[in-house]
């Protein structure tokens, strides 16, 4: 049976973080808020916990899983071929609104899909995320909605849609929601946006001047 937690309660907050923890390294599913919408998650390096979160969520191999990691540090174990570019846009960006699809380790033993052998990756700004992604390291996170319905802006809407087939949900309160991360390609020679989310291109370039846009 699932478990749930109010981590604006400090007590509630510390006991959800630790069984957050425990529940993902036995390879299950937890639920957390992020600085977007309520995230599903489980470790990323667990392939059997990967493919539950994507049952779960009825996304298919053609949707690689994102990765949400809890420090900028942990790229170095995870990508390879990172510019001086896709540095300049982590600190700038991170953690925030940044999804960056770089090439991974081809050493790493994980499977989120097809994906090419890219990864797309991200430090999101929430205290409760970033505390556990420390505590487990790099963990796939997809929106906590079934597929086909709105992604949740609050615990309830989560708990609704995937039930028990969450271990752990960490309720941080109603979360932003509405606007998604902007997606960054840093994978060539220069930055692509994929997808305009909460960083414009505007903003983006005084960053990285030549950031391209995806037509």
């Amino acid at each position: 049976m699932a478990r749930r937690y109010d981590c604006n309660e400090a007590t509630d907050r510390a006991t959800g973080l630790r069984e957050a923890a425990s529940a993902v390294r036995r390879g299950e599913l937890v639920v957390l808020p992020t600085d977007t919408v309520y995230g599903l998650g489980a470790d990323a390096f667990s392939g059997e916990a990967v493919a539950d979160l994507a049952t779960a969520k009825g996304r298919g191999r053609g949707m690689p899983l994102p990765v949400l990691i809890g420090s900028p540090n942990t790229l170095h174990g995870l990508v390879t071929d990172f510019s001086e570019q896709a540095w300049e846009l982590v600190d700038a960006f991170w953690p925030g609104p940044l999804t960056l699809v770089a090439r991974h380790q081809p050493s790493l033993m994980w499977d989120l899909g097809d994906s090419r052998g890219t990864v797309a990756i991200r430090m999101p700004l929430h205290p409760v995320a970033i505390e556990l992604l420390t505590e487990v390291g790099p963990m796939a996170v997809t929106s906590a909605n079934a597929a086909g319905h709105p992604a949740p802006e609050d615990c309830d809407a989560a708990q609704q849609m995937l039930g028990d087939a969450v271990s752990v949900y960490l309720d941080g309160g109603p979360v932003p929601g509405i606007v998604p991360s902007s997606i960054v390609d840093v994978t060539g020679k220069v930055p692509v946006l994929l997808r305009e989310g909460a960083l414009s291109p505007e903003e983006l370039r005084k960053v990285v001047p030549d950031l391209e846009v995806a037509s």
